[in-house]
């Protein structure tokens, strides 16, 4: 993996997944926010850029297919996000409603974060939901659209919004949003830190969400920083074939 400080932290993830686990060591976004250089990040965190720079080196080159998403074809790329990450969402929704409801309800007197807590899954929950089946019944289709032109050579003909790149702002706004909201629950709980003597229930809510907001982060890579940028381009190719027809 080539690393220069001018290089993205999303590019580096995009070269090799396994880099997330590097920039989340040392607390750098890399979905939501890895659209800035390596050096740019260990500025702001305060890091000694040799010492990330060791760090990533260090990572075995990934070479297995099926995690190397950047070569995926992009109407696999989606199946893999709806089939991993939209149902690891939709199945872990109720049971963290169900676990930050309990610890809330139990624990909030002496633990009011917990109240906090339950209150912004909830919403995180609910925007979650909507934004998925937008993507599933909008965006992901529309993309799957143009592989198949592309694929079989015929013509594209675009819908009313014009242009991929306008869903694709809101989705990614909404990204923003979702990850703003478990950026906040990290910081109520004290990077997923139970208080002590904290009964099972309430161990088990903080470990999954620590575990939701890892998914996300992957889930919101995948979309952000390969299918998306992939997607607009496969656009301008379709566009410049109609237009020399």
């Amino acid at each position: 993996m080539e690393l220069t400080p001018d290089k993205t932290v999303a590019e580096v993830v995009t070269d090799n997944i396994k880099a997330s686990h590097v920039f989340k060591k040392y607390g750098i976004d890399f979905c939501c926010g890895g659209g800035i250089s390596i050096a740019k990040a260990c500025e702001k965190k305060g890091i000694d850029y040799a010492k990330l720079e060791e760090d990533l080196k260090n990572l075995v080159a990934d070479n297995d297919q099926k995690t190397n998403f950047k070569n995926f074809p992009l109407d696999t790329l989606i199946d893999y996000i709806v089939e991993v990450h939209h149902k690891y969402v939709m199945a872990n929704i109720p049971l963290l409603l169900q676990y930050s409801g309990k610890v809330a309800k139990v624990h909030g007197d002496n633990h009011p974060e917990v109240k906090k807590v339950y209150e912004l899954f909830q919403k995180v929950a609910s925007e979650l939901a909507v934004h998925m089946t937008k993507e599933e019944h909008v965006l992901f289709p529309f993309i799957k659209k143009m592989v198949k032109s592309e694929k079989e050579g015929k013509e594209m003909h675009f819908p009313h919004f014009t242009t991929v790149a306008n869903p694709i702002i809101m989705m990614e706004d909404e990204h923003e949003e979702a990850g703003n909201i478990l950026k906040e629950i990290a910081s109520l709980t004290n990077n997923y830190t139970p208080p002590k003597g904290a009964c099972n229930t309430f161990r088990a809510l903080y470990d999954k969400l620590e575990e939701f907001q890892e998914d996300l982060h992957q889930h919101i890579h995948l979309e952000n920083n390969i299918l998306h940028p992939e997607a607009v381009k496969l656009e301008k190719r379709l566009k410049n074939r109609n237009a020399s027809r």
